[in-house]
């Protein structure tokens, strides 16, 4: 008889974001197979008898390719087991979890998800940024931004996000900032207000504020790196006023 897969989202970073029902599969499971953006600081619910597999992705670096998760959650799965994968944020946001619910299903297996706290919405509130204000944006788009500049391949239509006003946020994209900064600059002013938020939610928060003219420049200057949160919008200016953690910030 076939075990079954949970798809549980792990939060944005901090450790204490995770929901209750993921604390309670991670006690019970018998497989975790686990992602690079997790705080370690999970793994200390797992039964010291369950298997941990790392299945880590940094850009240009895979330790496990998308296929071969897919084929270990079922293979674990087949052998009757009780399977957790924990993903960063929510499985279902820009997490590749609805692949592996494809794959599963696909492969008669069954499966759950445990929904997690996106760091679309966890990350800008971490900084004091709120996507969504009374008086300042009644909308907020999510989008990736790791996609090519091949216009060929690309789906993200900047022209009709930034047509829609309010807060645009972009998760995987500082390797492309200034490919969308280029773009945005198309369709909004120089001094919309910009923020970048490395590792938002953790002690290592560090926060950079500008516009869409100067934001690459900053970037550069605070040596931000992967994984960063991109704000764009009129929300970024209450940051000031409303950053309300700051372990270690460095907000510019």
């Amino acid at each position: 008889m076939n075990g079954k897969v949970y798809l549980v989202g792990a939060g944005p970073g901090d450790p204490e974001l995770i929901t209750v029902k993921g604390i309670k599969l991670l006690k019970e499971a018998q497989v975790v197979v686990y992602d690079r953006l997790i705080s370690p600081e999970l793994l200390k619910y797992v039964n010291p008898s369950a298997e941990l597999y790392y299945a880590g992705k940094a850009p240009g670096r895979h330790s496990l390719n998308q296929e071969e998760i897919n084929e270990l959650l079922i293979q674990k799965a087949r052998e009757g087991k009780m399977v957790v994968r924990l993903k960063g944020g929510d499985p279902f946001v820009f997490g590749r979890g609805g692949e592996e619910a494809l794959a599963l299903t696909r492969a008669g297996i069954p499966f759950e998800v445990v929904p997690g706290v996106t760091s679309a919405v966890a990350v800008p509130a971490y900084a004091g940024i709120p996507v969504t204000h009374r008086r300042i944006a009644s909308t907020f788009t999510v989008v990736t931004g790791n996609e090519t500049e091949n216009k060929e391949e690309r789906e993200v239509d900047w022209e009709k996000i930034a047509r829609v006003g309010g807060t645009i946020v972009i998760l995987m994209g500082l390797s492309n900032l200034p490919f969308i900064k280029g773009e945005l600059l198309k369709y909004l002013p120089a001094t919309t207000p910009v923020a970048v938020i490395y590792r938002g939610t953790t002690p290592s928060q560090k926060i950079v504020t500008g516009t869409l003219e100067d934001i690459v420049e900053k970037v550069l200057a605070a040596g931000i790196k992967h994984p960063a949160v991109i704000v764009v919008g009129d929300v970024v200016k209450l940051q000031g006023e409303l950053g309300w953690y700051s372990p270690s910030a460095l907000t510019e």
